[in-house]
């Protein structure tokens, strides 16, 4: 038994290569560098440089590495880009899936564990985010993750694929400082982004309906999903009959902006940091928190890490990658 793991020298794909290199699963990565970094993959999982658009290099992949699961995780995730640019992309998120699920079924592939996402739902307007909430995206990035779940359960009826959409919400920390997101696109980051320059984080309206007129968030360890995806992994592995879930990944607790800023200025030495105030962003829902009821029901998964421990060590991860901050 071998999984394939497309991305699996991004941030999170690395991740999730070493929950299960760890495990004991035998591993290949799939990534194409256009974000992943080669380093990350570890010594002796074998790294395929390329894109989920070659059809020839999925079978040839599949067939030398004899796969019989895949962990997709490859994908533009840009959603100021996804409106720039959508139909780049439509192309890489959905043809590019679309592709791979056709080489999963010519080489009888049976399991596939998909990286969705909360952009899914779009602004939801419930106190918890549950996996029945109407799913309404707002943006073309958020559009291609839920075709992309219409197509990975309809390729799984079709062609007896199990089946599991994992809906990430807000992803923070690193398992290790090597392994840090060493992008600049998520709210920790850019606060230690502002810190380290001697600037005001900033604060993307205040005038919101919440208890501090800040957004409202469920964060989610890295290493923590990491393990949900081995877990829906084995999960799909379990002898029975073809299986087709879908599940949110949070920790079903909502954290303000401005908690957040306020944790991230003590944990790295500036409590007196002041946040500025800027406008809202267009788009900007007031509060997305996960019901996270229903992966601990199907896969007896829960988020061991607190937002503290997902401040210090992104913290750690972006001093090793940046000596000087």
């Amino acid at each position: 038994m071998s999984y394939l793991i497309t991305g699996g020298a991004g941030y999170i794909g690395a991740h999730v290569v070493r929950a299960m290199t760890q495990a004991g699963e035998r591993v290949v990565v799939l990534d194409d560098l256009s974000t992943g970094v080669a380093a990350r993959v570890p010594e002796g999982v074998p790294l395929v440089e390329g894109s989920t658009l070659d059809r020839a290099l999925l079978d040839r992949t599949i067939s030398e590495h004899g796969v019989t699961g895949v962990v997709h995780l490859a994908a533009k995730k840009q959603v100021g880009e996804s409106v720039e640019m959508p139909l780049h992309y439509y192309r890489e998120n959905v043809h590019g899936l679309q592709t791979l699920l056709e080489a999963m079924a010519a080489g009888g592939v049976g399991r596939f564990v998909f990286s969705s996402s909360a952009a899914v739902y779009g602004m939801p307007d419930v106190d918890l985010v549950t996996e029945d909430t109407p799913c309404s995206p707002i943006n073309p990035y958020g559009e291609t993750k839920l075709v992309g779940e219409w197509m990975a359960r309809a390729a799984g009826k079709a062609h007896g694929i199990n089946t599991a959409c994992l809906r990430y919400f807000n992803v923070a920390g690193t398992a290790t400082p090597e392994l840090a997101d060493i992008g600049v696109f998520n709210i920790v980051p850019m606060v230690f982004e502002k810190l380290t320059e001697g600037a005001a984080p900033r604060i993307f309206g205040d005038d919101y309906p919440t208890p501090d007129g800040t957004c409202i968030r469920d964060y989610i360890h890295v290493a923590d999903l990491a393990d949900a995806h081995l877990a829906a992994a084995r999960k799909l592995a379990e002898p029975g009959p073809v299986r087709d879930l879908t599940l949110n990944i949070g920790r079903g607790e909502g954290v303000s902006v401005k908690e957040m800023i306020d944790l991230i200025n003590e944990i790295t030495g500036h409590p007196d940091a002041t946040p500025e105030v800027t406008p809202r962003r267009a788009g900007d829902p007031a509060r997305v928190v996960a019901a996270a009821d229903r992966i601990a029901d199907e896969l007896g998964w829960k988020a061991r890490y607190n937002v503290r421990d997902m401040i210090t060590s992104a913290w750690q991860g972006w001093q090793h990658h940046r000596p000087s901050a």
